[in-house]
């Protein structure tokens, strides 16, 4: 901060002038740099890309709903398998199909997770690469009282 006055004898005062010397440098540097870029930016190469429609793939793959109930039955698309022995072999033959079905896995609240798992890991052996856990919101926020 600069004092104004030589004056050995009145108090030093700050000055009331704002030093513009530091703007005006800094505005003219910026100038200088906006005035060499902008031809740069205003350059444009020409390219002519050909006009061709790609088909729509609307095609969606096809869904299997695996479902495991209370009791540790697992259903195929609603059709009860009675073993994991099944199970693997309609997954090793969904696996192997194009475009890759996806699993949508759905258990009862009760089921015990060791199925749970079971079934997940089949899956995960027979190479299907997309799992969904499809879940009830409406059974999820209500509790459920013991009997």
């Amino acid at each position: 901060m600069s004092f104004g006055g030589f004056d050995p004898g009145s108090q030093p005062q700050p000055m009331a002038e704002i030093n513009t010397t530091p703007l005006v440098d800094v505005m003219l540097v910026l100038l200088v740099v906006f005035i060499i870029t902008a031809p740069l930016l205003t350059h444009a190469l020409r390219v002519d890309l050909p006009d061709v429609q790609a088909p729509v793939t609307a095609e969606k793959p096809e869904t299997i709903r695996v479902s495991i109930d209370a009791a540790g039955v697992v259903h195929w698309n609603d059709e009860p398998l009675d073993s994991l022995a099944a199970l693997d072999a309609r997954l090793a033959q969904a696996a192997s199909s194009k475009p890759q079905p996806e699993l949508h896995l759905r258990a009862e609240r009760s089921t015990r997770y060791e199925r749970i798992a079971d079934v997940i890991s089949s899956a995960q052996r027979a190479g299907i690469e997309r799992i969904g856990f499809v879940t009830d919101p409406r059974s999820s926020s209500q509790p459920t009282e013991p009997r």
